[in-house]
């Protein structure tokens, strides 16, 4: 597949690139990107949720009413869940949610979202870049020249570039990463995707292994 290598005014260089079928022309695997997009999530919580249960509770331990003959159930302390202020019976406790899934199967989730937004026509090739220094104005006018606007963009560079990554930092529905942080869940969520061309190399490299 090749596609128009734009500058940063939104205009054709004359040149084009040719992204490897291998990498953006694969036929989608649905389930491998239901579980890099879950695993990705899952990564994104805390689980530090916690609940105090009945050890934990602050109260009388002593037996607050007799064994048998009161025709009620058996309760041997007010600090039971049964009981209004007892602890919570299972509770969530603090765990991780992480999981793991192998290589194999995370390459090919990536390549079937870059597949399915190529397939789309949401990729979008431009030359590098850089700012002399950062400032979100420069990156709202790259925006509004690849006519972007409001919609939610992701840039992949090829290599740091702090003053691009700077520039982006105050726009919610922008996110710029390198190559190497390409991740399924990031691809799909966005409406476009804009690849320097020297990202396209590392792109390559990563995924067709």
């Amino acid at each position: 597949m090749e596609v128009a290598v734009l500058d940063i005014t939104g205009k054709d260089t004359g040149r084009k690139v040719e992204l490897s079928s291998d990498v953006f022309g694969i036929a989608p695997n649905d389930h491998a990107i239901y579980l890099d997009v879950k695993q990705y999530l899952a990564n994104q919580r805390q689980g530090t949720h916690k609940s105090k249960e009945r050890a934990e509770i602050a109260g009388s331990t002593r037996k607050i009413k007799k064994q048998k003959g009161t025709g009620t159930a058996r309760a041997g302390s007010i600090k039971s869940g049964v009981f209004r202020g007892g602890g919570r019976m299972f509770g969530p406790r603090p765990r991780s949610y992480s999981f793991k899934l192998n290589k194999n199967l995370k390459r090919l989730a990536r390549k079937s979202a870059l597949s399915i937004q190529a397939n789309d026509n949401n990729l979008v090739v431009v030359e590098d870049f850089n700012f002399d220094s950062p400032k979100t104005k420069h990156f709202v006018d790259v925006l509004k020249a690849l006519d972007l606007g409001a919609r939610k963009s992701l840039f992949v560079l090829g290599s740091d570039n702090a003053n691009v990554y700077l520039s982006s930092r105050n726009l919610k529905n922008s996110k710029v990463i390198n190559a190497s942080e390409i991740n399924t869940y990031g691809v799909l969520n966005a409406s476009k995707i804009v690849i320097t061309e020297s990202s396209l190399e590392e792109i390559n490299t990563n995924l067709s292994k």
